[in-house]
């Protein structure tokens, strides 16, 4: 799980990362918490990283937490869940960021417990995809995540295809953000990639995805590359007028 922090304080930046840390140690996928001290940067990245949750401070220099929340949502393709923190605890304040677009609003000082029961919670809530279900669906495919197996179950023939560990966690990313595009840092973490040339790896692991799987039209998928982003998988239409 990825997760964006917007706070501009030190401490409390690092008091929130060590708490992440430490409630949510067990996440399946593993844990990286990306700290922003500015909106604006934050804003940068979001135009071309992907990330599973974002946690926004209201009181940041430039670009603001609200500010921010509000651009995320009228701005970005993907519904990525938003915890809003501030030290402003009155109604009206409360009900300014839901009404924005914040899933969930938390005032300070936090607690840890608290503050990763609210994010299982809302993840559990927005993206039941991330709970560890033995076996995955997307449309014709199906994902065993036990044996790491894919089955392509379609008119025109079914398959079964067993993928290595790093192709699976690859095809799950991709499929479970169908229709967005998924960053590349994104797709190496999910993956575990690491070493001295981790996007060439990716490439590599996509290309022989792209072969295994049959990720094209015919099957009702397209795979593209996003120059300088990363990669999209579309749904198509596989019998177009």
């Amino acid at each position: 799980m990825r997760i964006a922090i917007l706070e501009d304080e030190p401490t409390q930046m690092e008091y929130l990362v060590h708490a992440l840390e430490q409630q949510l140690a067990s996440c399946a996928d593993g844990l990286t918490c990306v700290r922003f001290h500015l909106g604006e940067a934050l804003r940068r990245a979001l135009r071309s990283e992907t990330f599973d949750l974002l946690v926004l401070d209201w009181n940041v220099p430039d670009l603001d937490g609200l500010d921010l929340l509000r651009w995320v949502r009228e701005f970005r393709e993907s519904r990525v869940p938003i915890i809003m923190l501030s030290s402003r605890g009155a109604e009206c304040d409360v009900a300014e960021a839901l009404a924005t677009g914040a899933d969930d609003y938390l005032v300070k000082p936090l607690r840890p417990l608290e503050l990763a029961a609210r994010i299982r919670n809302l993840l559990r809530k927005l993206q039941p995809q991330v709970q560890q279900r033995p076996v995955e669906r997307f449309g014709h495919w199906e994902f065993d995540r036990t044996n790491t197996i894919v089955r392509f179950g379609h008119p025109a023939g079914n398959s079964e295809t067993e993928l290595t560990e790093r192709e699976f966690r690859l095809a799950l990313a991709l499929f479970g953000n169908l229709g967005q595009t998924v960053s590349r840092s994104y797709l190496m973490e999910r993956m575990g990639v690491s070493g001295e040339s981790p996007s060439r790896s990716l490439d590599s692991q996509i290309y022989r995805l792209r072969t295994k799987l049959g990720l094209r039209p015919a099957h009702g998928v397209r795979l593209q590359t996003i120059y300088g982003q990363g990669y999209r998988l579309e749904a198509v239409d596989e019998n177009p007028s």
